[in-house]
């Protein structure tokens, strides 16, 4: 065995065990359902963690044939909310697993 060779097998199953968390990790992000609302929940987004929205409701009191641009906004806040949600989240969760250090690719 070459000088050091242990510490490279205990390096490699931590490096494995690290890859094996993160999937886990992902594929649990990604099973999540988050939950936004704007207007005093007029209208809820909600979107999974690999950002896919899952469902909109609009309630049906804030739609209004002549102020469409309302309606409008009231969507896109709260997508731009839920959106931030699974963000953040991916981001902690990455900082977790990786001590804090930025890896290109993952998430």
């Amino acid at each position: 065995m070459l000088p050091g060779g242990k510490n490279m097998n205990q390096l490699m199953k931590q490096a494995q065990k690290m890859q094996q968390e993160m999937m886990k990790s992902q594929q649990e992000l990604e099973e999540t359902v988050f939950e936004a609302s704007s207007g005093g929940g007029m209208v809820t987004i909600e979107m999974n963690g690999s950002h896919e929205i899952v469902s909109v409701k609009i309630d049906p009191e804030v739609v209004d044939p002549d102020d469409v641009e309302m309606l409008e906004d009231l969507i896109l806040a709260a997508f731009q909310e839920v959106h931030k949600k699974v963000s953040e989240t991916t981001g902690e969760l990455m900082g977790k697993l990786t001590g804090g250090m930025k890896i290109p690719g993952l998430f």
